[in-house]
């Protein structure tokens, strides 16, 4: 059975920002969400918060010295589609000048030769990559080896790794915004110990992780979630994580806040699955019907975000007052 909805849920309340169409189907078991630990972060200390579209269709303030990106998933396809939604992406650009771009992995669906490379990426983004804005990609389960050597991926030849940005208009008021990029295709011991460190001894005002596989989905692919769940949530948790981004799954869904946590899926920025959604208990938004990207703005404690079409529709908007993190005692590792 299949439904469509005119609008998105946001924390629960209908609005009329999109129409999004719901599919209604089995995809086996829907696995439990773990317990959040009470006492690590309040669920209450984060919240979101409804934005209202301005005259330009814009749900991001462009507030003086925001940090501005863009996030995408599961784009390399080197069809039409991932040229539509790229050539939206510069588009919007025009009126949301970000200078840097999440890719969520399955980067370039293909072997890697150098014109595997120019078609899935080179050519499709030419118009951003022209204007200086840079990429910074974690791997996907379809990406050729080696891809953490590609220069223009920003990986530096690691298949993990963090950088940071700042956000503020004036130095004694910056905030600092340090980025995780994850493998989830491969996440070891090694990674793990490496993402507690990291986690730990950061001093950010925000923490984003982006990796390829989700921890929340309301798609196909839920029994490794929940593994993947198992591993990443309890670190997320105990050393305050904001925003977990993720692609694989060929739709956009928005998470309810878990833990004082926002999970976003972002996978359709090539590849699609056309009504793969089943709605579940941690679904807050979702869009399937169409390829998309996503938009970001931090500003001081908050994060604005729109998801768009490839044919330039908002499918969800909205903004995430971040909670606070956990007291640094508490996590404080060697």
């Amino acid at each position: 059975m299949r439904g469509a909805l005119a609008g998105v849920t946001l924390a629960g309340a209908l609005t009329a920002a999109a129409l999004i169409t719901w599919h209604y189907s089995t995809h086996g078991i829907e696995f439990a969400p773990l317990a959040v630990p009470a006492n690590v972060r309040p669920e209450e200390s984060a919240s979101i918060s409804q934005v209202q579209l301005d005259k330009d269709g814009l749900a991001l303030p462009k507030k003086l010295g925001s940090l501005r990106f863009a996030v995408m998933g599961d784009t390399g396809r080197g069809d039409s589609a991932q040229y539509d939604t790229a050539n939206e992406m510069a588009r919007w650009r025009q009126k949301f000048d970000f200078s840097f771009v999440l890719m969520m992995g399955d980067n370039i669906y293909a072997t890697g030769t150098a014109e595997n490379y120019a078609a899935r990426f080179e050519r499709p983004y030419k118009a951003l990559l022209d204007k200086g804005v840079v990429f910074y990609a974690v791997l996907g389960n379809h990406d050729p080896p080696d891809q953490w050597h590609y220069v223009p991926f920003n990986m530096n030849g690691n298949r993990y790794y963090s950088f940071t940005k700042d956000e503020g208009a004036l130095p004694l008021a910056t905030h600092h915004v340090q980025f995780f990029a994850l493998d989830t295709v491969r996440l070891d011991s090694g990674q793990l110990d490496w993402l507690r460190r990291e986690l730990a001894r950061s001093t950010a005002d925000w923490k984003i992780c982006f990796y390829h596989h989700p921890l929340y989905t309301s798609g196909r692919y839920r029994s490794s979630a929940f593994w993947m769940r198992s591993k990443l949530e309890p670190i997320f948790l105990q050393d305050g994580v904001d925003v977990g981004l993720n692609g694989h799954e060929h739709f956009y869904e928005r998470s309810v806040l878990r833990g004082g946590v926002q999970y976003f899926t972002s996978g359709a920025g090539g590849a699609l699955r056309k009504n793969d959604i089943t709605p579940s208990s941690t679904m807050a938004a979702g869009f399937d019907a169409d390829n998309h990207f996503m938009l970001m703005e931090i500003s001081g404690d908050t994060l604005y975000f729109q998801a768009i079409s490839r044919t330039g529709m908002t499918v969800d908007s909205g903004a995430l007052k971040r909670g606070a993190h956990p007291p640094p005692a508490a996590t404080l590792r060697k």
